[in-house]
């Protein structure tokens, strides 16, 4: 009882040092599992969580298999391995063979210390201690967690991203070879430094896993012939949204499912950088795409890239002046309580509230007009008139009730005042977006879903009424009858369009140029600017912010076809390029790296039927001629056995395509 009793007061006293699992990235993926961004550690170095529900499953059976085949029964330390390892040191004198569990291993990655036989002792100590704390999976996922892959990279899925280009949710049995040999001499086995290394300790592993029956004979030889993979960099798609995320995720969490929809992200960041190339001067463009159902956060651009001016400021975040964005929901109150309808007439002329006397846009007023029009036109007036039969306060507090954060200026500190009408208080396009897609869900505001499982609780929540249901169809349908920028159809005009309510503002000085709008089961906020808050003479947000809203709403109506990040991206290789007349024969089937499965083998099987681009063609495999079928005229090819193969197709000009293909049993 004693020795357990000091045994648990050591453990308490002494506890492993956790630090560098802690200070590991999560990694975003968009709402299909597509790879957007994960965060650099200390030194830049790329140290990401291992998921083992996105790891292949045989690469975990694999890894345990060669680097300590009882890990799911030893306590830490593995005594037949030990004592296997200390016999055969007193025999030849020296140390032949490890006794290094995944759990010492994983010790050892944790605190580092120089090889010596009192460094083995605490990892042995440390072992026992991580075994008491951590579940068998949770020391597998530490240590694919803090293994070296070489230079920056750390952990499995840092090292399948960058050698492989995709998660190790499936890896080929040469990727599994190569990710089981790198994290035992990572510099000297980098496929990319050290091809020679990198190729002799995959050859290693398969025939490790060949001797513990793994994998069959065969198959490790055709993983051997397989080439090398180069470093490519991480993708880094809506950079300040998913570093956002992965920053904010809960300590321990390994993947952060967003609902950002890749696809549409990569064509949003190539429409702000093309506006903001557009405008000049310094500008930038931000831009959020919401789906009112669940809130769903589906495009965040934050800025028009970061190297342009202001590029690594979130501009989604950053309050700015609203402009005349407010104002359908100060008709929108006013129709609900009362004290305006769509067809009330309103006097558009000078007039002074107090201390304060608006003026329009345009410096002119336009006499008697219905609340219809004055919305429409954005007339600054008779939206000040409406604001003071809402009451500023209450416009305000009913706001900040659905979540929305006005930020007054400094010199403002007391109450609110009508200046709320024509944007004098600062507001995020991010609260824009929950007011807009209020507006677009009958009147009900709920907060912004950055993840999947957030969008998932808005759907079930009831949210927070902002304004009653009549109301808001009512301003959603003047919102539609605003006319378009110029250079756009309206929606009546355009089969399957659904039509757009949006609005527009511009901010004192021409600031801020801001659109927002509803269409189609979307909310899309744009802002452009200069994100130091410079003025930019005469832009308004109808010149600048609302052709950008369009833009995207074409996006969101139209079929995407923008490729997943960590897709496929090149065409099939006999498409890669359309070839002119004269540029030799192009070889369809098979394409090359190609895998082709057949029914059976030899002059009796079924065979495979080969086709090519091109004139007198002539087929070989090999080297050895195939002849065509003499009715038909096709080449039907008939392998002899499994394996990898050269098929060429030769033109009567003497020019050639090749593919190399390799044949398994279908």
């Amino acid at each position: 009882m004693a020795a357990q009793t000091m045994v648990f007061a050591l453990d308490t006293a002494l506890p492993p040092d956790l630090a560098r699992a802690r200070s590991a990235s999560p990694v975003v993926l968009d709402r299909h599992g597509a790879w957007l961004r994960a965060l650099p550690v200390e030194n830049g170095r790329w140290r990401l969580r291992a998921d083992l529900d996105r790891t292949d499953p045989e690469f975990l059976r694999r890894v345990v298999a060669v680097e300590d085949a009882r890990f799911w029964i030893h306590p830490g330390v593995d005594p037949v391995a030990l004592a296997r390892a200390v016999g055969s040191a007193i025999v030849h004198g020296h140390a032949t063979s490890g006794a290094s569990t995944l759990t010492m291993q994983t010790a050892r990655l944790l605190e580092p210390r120089p090889r010596t036989v009192g460094s083995k002792l605490i990892e042995m100590l440390r072992a026992v201690q991580l075994e008491a704390r951590f579940s068998k999976r949770e020391i597998l996922a530490l240590y694919l967690t803090l293994a070296p892959y070489g230079g920056n990279l750390e952990g499995v899925r840092a090292a399948s991203l960058s050698y492989f280009g995709h998660e190790p949710e499936s890896l080929t049995d040469a990727e599994q070879a190569l990710l089981i040999a790198l994290p035992q001499s990572p510099e000297a086995r980098r496929p990319d430094r050290r091809p020679q290394g990198a190729r002799a300790a995959r050859q290693a592993v398969l025939a490790r896993l060949v001797h513990a029956h793994r994998l069959d004979a065969a198959s490790a030889a055709e993983a051997a012939a397989e080439t090398l993979p180069a470093r490519a960099a991480f993708p880094a798609r809506a950079w300040h949204a998913a570093g956002e995320l992965a920053a904010n995720a809960p300590d321990g969490t390994a993947t952060v499912v967003s609902t950002l929809d890749a696809p549409l992200q990569a064509r949003l960041e190539d429409l702000a950088a093309a506006s903001a190339r557009a405008e000049g001067g310094g500008t930038a463009t931000a831009i959020l795409v919401v789906e009112i159902d669940g809130r769903a956060v589906r495009g965040a651009v934050g800025s028009s890239g970061l190297q342009g001016q202001g590029g690594w400021i979130d501009m989604t975040r950053v309050r700015r002046s609203p402009g005349s964005t407010l104002k359908p929901f100060i008709y929108a109150f006013a129709f609900e309580e009362g004290i305006a309808a769509p067809d009330t007439e309103i006097d558009d002329a000078p007039r002074r509230f107090a201390d304060y006397q608006p003026e329009n846009f345009d410096r002119t007023f336009h006499g008697k007009v219905t609340a219809r029009e004055a919305l429409t036109q954005s007339l600054n007036v008779p939206a000040v008139a409406t604001l003071a039969g809402v009451g500023p306060e209450a416009f305000e507090a009913r706001l900040t009730g659905a979540g929305v954060i006005l930020e007054r200026p400094k010199a403002q500190t007391r109450a609110a005042g009508l200046a709320l009408a024509l944007g004098g208080v600062g507001v995020s396009l991010r609260d824009l977006s929950v007011l807009y897609a209020a507006l677009g869900d009958g009147g009900v505001a709920k907060p912004l879903a950055w993840t999947e499982a957030e969008a998932a609780q808005r759907r079930r929540s009831a949210g927070r009424r902002l304004v009653r249901t009549e109301a808001a169809a009512q301003v959603m349908d003047i919102l539609r009858e605003t006319p378009p920028p110029a250079g756009a159809s309206p929606a009546a005009l355009v089969r399957d369009r659904p039509a757009m309510a949006f609005k527009t503002g511009t901010s004192y000085g021409f600031r801020d140029a801001l659109s927002a709008g509803v269409v189609g089961g979307y909310v899309v906020v744009v802002w452009t600017g200069r994100p130091d808050g410079g003025a930019r003479g005469g832009v308004t947000g109808r010149d600048a912010a609302l052709p950008v809203l369009f833009d995207v709403a074409d996006l969101l109506t139209t079929s995407s076809a923008a490729p997943r990040p960590i897709a496929p991206k090149a065409a099939p290789p006999a498409l890669q390029r359309l070839r002119p007349d004269g540029d030799g024969p192009s070889l369809i089937f098979p394409p090359d790296g190609a895998t082709v499965q057949v029914e059976g083998f030899g002059p009796a099987a079924r065979g495979l039927s080969l086709a090519a681009g091109g004139e007198a063609l002539n087929w070989y495999v090999n080297g050895a001629p195939l002849a065509s079928e003499p009715v038909s005229g096709r080449v039907i090819w008939k392998p002899a056995t499994p394996g990898f193969y050269r098929v060429t197709v030769v033109d009567a000009a003497g020019r050639r395509a090749q593919a190399r293909v390799r044949v398994t049993a279908g």
